[in-house]
C-alpha cells in the first residue's frame, strides 16, 4: 500500500517537475528496473544507488518508483532513468521524506569504432541529474545539473544536506562519463 501511494504522488505532484526547456514537453523517466537490461546498465544503476547509500546509509533505494499504468506511460521518456530513495522517515536535514532522482541520458557515437560496420554503435552519457525532494504534502525541493546546480524550493534542504546531493550527483556522471584518460 505504501509504495502504490509513493507512486500515485509521483504521478500526480510530479510529472511537472521533468520539464525538457527545450521542448517543453511533460516528460516522465523510466523506472530503473526496467533500464537494466544489460549488465553495464545494471551496473551504473547499482553504482547510483551505491554512491547515494554511501552518503546517506539509511536510505531504502526504489528502482521502480513509477506506477505502470497508462497515464504513465504515455509521457515515458526512454531517454532516463529514475531511482527513488527513502528516508526511513521525515529527514530535518534534507527537509524531505523521499527522493526522485532523475538521470537523463543522450547516446553520442563512439568515435573508438574501427571499421564502417562498427560505426552505428553509440554510447550512452549523462547529460544532467535532477533530484527532487518529497514530503506528504508534495514536492518541497528541486535541483537540477543542468542549470545552475542550485536548489529550488519551498524548503531546501541545509547546506551540509545539499552538498552530499551534489557530491552523489558528481559521482552519476563519473559513472556514467567514464574518463577516457589513464
Amino acid at each position: 500500500m505504501r509504495r502504490q501511494c509513493f507512486s500515485h504522488l509521483l504521478r500526480h505532484c510530479l510529472i511537472f517537475v521533468s520539464e525538457n526547456p527545450l521542448t517543453s514537453l511533460v516528460v516522465v523517466g523510466v523506472n530503473a528496473a526496467e533500464q537494466a537490461r544489460s549488465i553495464e546498465y545494471a551496473s551504473k544503476i547499482a553504482a547510483t544507488v551505491g554512491a547515494f547509500k554511501g552518503e546517506l546509509p539509511d536510505l531504502r533505494s526504489d528502482l521502480k518508483p513509477w506506477a505502470n499504468d497508462p497515464d504513465t506511460r504515455e509521457l515515458v521518456d526512454p531517454d532516463s532513468i529514475d531511482i527513488g530513495f527513502h528516508f526511513p522517515g521525515f529527514s530535518r536535514s534534507f527537509n524531505c521524506r523521499s527522493l526522485l532522482v532523475q538521470i537523463r541520458l543522450h547516446a553520442v557515437p563512439d568515435d573508438t569504432t574501427q571499421s564502417a560496420a562498427d560505426a552505428v554503435t553509440s554510447i550512452v552519457k549523462a547529460i544532467g541529474v535532477d533530484v527532487v525532494g518529497f514530503n506528504h504534502h508534495g514536492q518541497q525541493w528541486h535541483l537540477s545539473t543542468i542549470n545552475n546546480w542550485q536548489f529550488e524550493g519551498v524548503a531546501p534542504p541545509q547546506a551540509g544536506a545539499g552538498e552530499k546531493i551534489k557530491l552523489c550527483c558528481r559521482q552519476i556522471f563519473q559513472v556514467f562519463n567514464p574518463s577516457t584518460d589513464s
